[in-house]
């Protein structure tokens, strides 16, 4: 099993522990890895998507998950990426999604596969490998 990113969307699918296939390759992943690996603006999103709905009791668990998940930041060789990925996007398209943008950027730069359920919003960015921990 490759090293992976995890997606915001699938973050939250880990999180909610609702999905068995999401469950299974979960398992699999850190039996292999140890540890997941999010970006820093998967953080970012998810911190103010709890602080939006005043969820404190899923704050707290996404803050406890975090200290055993590795958060890669968000360097300028990321952002460098991600601007050329905003380019070919518009060239092509494709939305232009800055946050969906920086995290594909992110698994690029760390040459990591994309663990994603919106395997749509990143198809079509050359050398990204998208897994969907929902399929068996």
């Amino acid at each position: 099993m490759n090293a992976a990113l995890l997606d915001t969307d699938m973050t939250s699918e880990v999180l909610k522990q609702r999905n068995a296939n999401v469950s299974q390759h979960s398992k699999q992943y850190l039996r292999s890895h140890s540890q997941f690996a999010i970006s820093a603006v998967t953080r970012f999103e998810i911190i103010r998507g709890y602080k939006d709905v005043n969820a404190t009791t899923q704050l707290s668990r996404f803050i406890a998950f975090c200290r055993r998940t590795l958060i890669l930041p968000v360097t300028d060789a990321i952002f460098d990426r991600a601007a050329d990925l905003w380019v070919l996007a518009g060239q092509g398209g494709h939305p232009r999604a800055d946050a969906d943008l920086l995290i594909a950027a992110t698994a690029l730069e760390h040459g990591r596969n994309l663990v994603t359920g919106n395997s749509v919003h990143f198809a079509w960015i050359p050398g990204l490998v998208i897994e969907d921990w929902r399929q068996p």
